[in-house]
């Protein structure tokens, strides 16, 4: 029987009231998306200090952001006068607040500072050199990733030394150790460092630990499904003695395992705490019915949940609408399309709307979409696709051979990839060129004459000077496709991308290739397909993007960037096998099985309707590859669902029809490369060929397969060439 109380508790449902008015000890609350769990997190904090008279100082609130914290304390401070007392944040502020009184124990000063990702960078690049590693081939991106992931699982360096098993684990062995070394000489932690180092000082000082148990009686954790190893070791170890542990998650909504998440935290909550309570929220106050039966339908397939099923006392709403266009292309168009409609037919504003996809480089293609239809936009949690750091970069190279007196685009290549011209050469640089009153782009055609730079420095000037020159000659005589593409090759920057395993390494290398995409779309059209034309239609775009980002806008976001918002309209695009799911996920259950929750946390964001889009083709690697549209649609309930398709097919069968399609398709936009041998293929070491620039030449190497193969052709003039095959402008003689 739930207790009676003087707090106002009249505005939560009967299984919020009975979450929030829970006996002290270990509460699991599996809350639903829309369910209110924010509401109930609040409520039981005020319920423990009115009703049960618990100090505010001794209560733990957790959170994973910053923003959720401020909402909480916001949301406490309307029902109750907030104490100052009352510990809420982040795990990372929280625990950094404590290292801050108990640093000593562990050999630090109180005024330890904390890395951010750049200055780790700086620091694995310094450890890389010193051990002569080579950043290039050991990018200190990809050593972080490793490093964080052995943090977040507890390992520390001695015991990953023992536990390697492939040679990039046995370079990180030598690295992690001198890694955690310098942090400690520097007086630093890193953001990992924030949560381990709190678990090995509670082991090692008992009494510290005994002495912030009797401080925390009563910690609270909210998106519980999102804890790794660390961070549940910590609220393990602080409420062992109590056992006043209130949990509030979602398992269905577990899509953060690439970063450490570890999903049995939830799953197994009640074998670490025995006499567990659990309750379940399942009304949703977000969505209608209709999207949430689709949702079910979709989250149930999973093996790895507890069992929870959403419902609404909203009416059942419009159903789910899937559209099969036939490339991304059509895509965008009909995601304008939809969108306009629904301005015109129910008065939506454009801020009704987002539109959700799985990786950052599909981006691109909604963005011109919308940009040429007069609708504006802003992306959450990304930048734009123009805007980004290595599409920058490409476009800098570029502009530098439209223009060589763009001296920023210089500035921020001369050195990029890296080819050892380092700050103080570059400002001997311009400053030679100030006293020359030359611009800067003369100045490094006359590197050579600076005697102060290193004569090595000078080379590296000359080499990068030539580069450049050679793209001058060449932008007005060969394809634009052929210029950027080869360019993008001979200076290395998807090579660089490609030796980043790191999520962000892979993001990356995505976006390069979609920027080569964006290359082929200008070129197929009608227009001038000029370097400069190229150049002017993408400074439209940036020019143009000048929207407040509070203004009536379409939202334009990551999937894993939409948790925890919702919007009355939600597109999610690129529901394809290899897409969503994503391709690394096919062959692993658990990897899949997030990747649905992943389009169950998309699905739920909708208040009033659901648009998903998939296309037969889609671009990758510049070629058209055939899709499949994704196994998840298989998944919804036929009943709440209207499929509207590019091609006549039955209904009842998609999944064999769609199969069917693909393989009956009696065209190939480009021939299939990867299945033509060494032995079929007309180029072979030693044919004479005859190319429209450089003039006969010999084939003297053949590099790769397929899309990716390259060839190297001695020319008749001396001259050695690398091209990529499938776009060397060149004849077999």
């Amino acid at each position: 029987m739930i207790k009676k109380t003087t707090f106002p508790l009249e505005t939560l449902n009967p299984q919020q009231l009975e979450v929030v008015t829970a006996n002290p000890g270990p509460v699991l609350v599996l809350a639903g998306a829309g369910s209110g769990k924010t509401r109930v997190l609040t409520y039981r904090i005020a319920y423990l200090i009115h009703e049960l008279g618990v100090s505010p100082r001794e209560i733990l609130a957790m959170t994973f952001t910053n923003k959720a914290a401020s909402e909480m304390k916001e949301r406490i401070a309307k029902i109750t006068p907030i104490d100052k007392n009352l510990w809420i944040g982040t795990f990372h502020s929280i625990f950094a607040r404590i290292l801050r009184v108990e640093a000593e124990n562990l050999g630090y000063q109180p005024d330890f500072v904390i890395y951010d990702s750049d200055d780790q960078e700086r620091l694995v690049k310094s450890i890389l050199q010193d051990l002569n590693f080579a950043p290039s081939q050991y990018a200190p991106k990809s050593v972080l990733s490793a490093i964080s992931r052995a943090k977040s699982s507890l390992i520390l360096p001695e015991a990953f030394i023992r536990s390697t098993k492939s040679p990039f684990e046995e370079v990180i062995a030598q690295i992690y150790p001198e890694y955690q070394n310098r942090l400690k000489t520097h007086n630093a932690f890193d953001f990992d460092d924030l949560l381990i180092s709190p678990i090995f000082l509670f082991e090692k000082f008992p009494d510290l630990l005994e002495k912030y148990q009797s401080r925390m009686k009563y910690i609270l954790v909210d998106e519980y499904q999102d804890t790794n190893r660390a961070q549940y070791q910590l609220i393990y170890l602080l409420a062992k003695s109590h056992k006043n542990l209130f949990v509030v998650g979602d398992d269905d909504q577990s899509i953060y395992r690439w970063r450490g998440a570890d999903l049995r935290n939830i799953l197994e909550f009640e074998k670490d705490f025995a006499d567990t309570q659990i309750f379940r929220l399942e009304q949703n106050y977000r969505s209608t019915q209709n999207i949430l039966i689709a949702a079910n339908s979709v989250v149930r397939k999973n093996l790895g949940r507890k069992e929870k099923t959403l419902w609404s006392k909203k009416e059942h709403g419009e159903k789910v609408e899937i559209f099969e266009v036939r490339d991304e292309r059509e895509e965008g168009a009909t995601v304008v399309e939809k969108i306009q409609e629904e301005v015109f037919r129910k008065k939506r504003h454009f801020s009704d709307f987002v539109v959700l996809y799985r990786t950052n480089a599909q981006s691109r293609i909604l963005e011109d979409s919308l940009r040429r239809n007069g609708i504006s936009y802003v992306i959450v949690g990304g930048v734009r696709f123009y805007e980004r750091k290595e599409i920058k970069d490409i476009l800098a190279y570029l502009k530098l051979i439209m223009n060589p007196r763009d001296e920023v685009s210089l500035n921020r290549i001369i050195n990029f990839p890296a080819r050892g011209i380092g700050d103080v050469s570059l400002q001997r640089l311009q400053n030679w060129a100030r006293s020359q009153n030359l611009d800067l782009f003369h100045a490094v055609q006359k590197a050579e004459e600076i005697e102060e730079i290193p004569t090595r420095t000078r080379q590296s000037i000359k080499r990068f000077y030539q580069i450049i020159q050679t793209y001058i000659g060449l932008k007005d005589k060969i394809s634009l496709n052929e210029l950027v593409r080869t360019l993008i090759d001979e200076t290395g920057l998807l090579a660089m991308y490609k030796t980043d395993t790191s999520v962000e390494g892979e993001t990356r290398k995505e976006n390069v290739q979609e920027f080569l995409n964006a290359i082929n779309d200008y070129v197929r059209t009608d227009k001038e397909t000029s370097l400069r034309g190229f150049l002017e239609e993408v400074a439209l775009i940036a020019d143009i993007d000048n929207w407040d980002q509070k203004a009536n806008a379409v939202t334009l976001m990551t999937l894993h960037c939409a948790k925890g918002l919702e919007f009355p309209v939600v597109m999610i695009t690129g529901l394809e096998d290899s897409l969503l799911p994503i391709s690394r996920s096919l062959d692993n259950s658990e990897d899949l099985e997030e990747e649905r929750r992943l389009f169950y946390v998309g699905l739920t964001r909708a208040k009033e309707k659901v648009y998903l889009f998939y296309a037969l083709q889609r671009s990758f690697m510049n070629d058209m590859a055939f899709r499949l549209p994704s196994r998840f649609l298989d998944d919804l309930d036929p009943s709440v669902v209207n499929w509207t398709k590019a091609v006549i097919r039955e209904y009842g069968k998609p999944f064999q029809r769609r199969r069917q399609f693909v393989a009956e398709a009696s065209f190939e936009p480009h021939p299939d490369y990867e299945n033509i041998s060494q032995e079929t293929s007309p180029l072979k070491i030693g044919i004479m060929i005859e190319h429209e620039i450089y003039g006969r030449g010999k084939v003297i190497r053949i590099e790769g397969k397929g899309q990716k193969q390259k060839v190297g052709i001695r020319f008749d003039s001396g001259v050695e060439k690398k091209f990529m095959t499938q776009y060397a402008r060149f004849t077999i003689i």
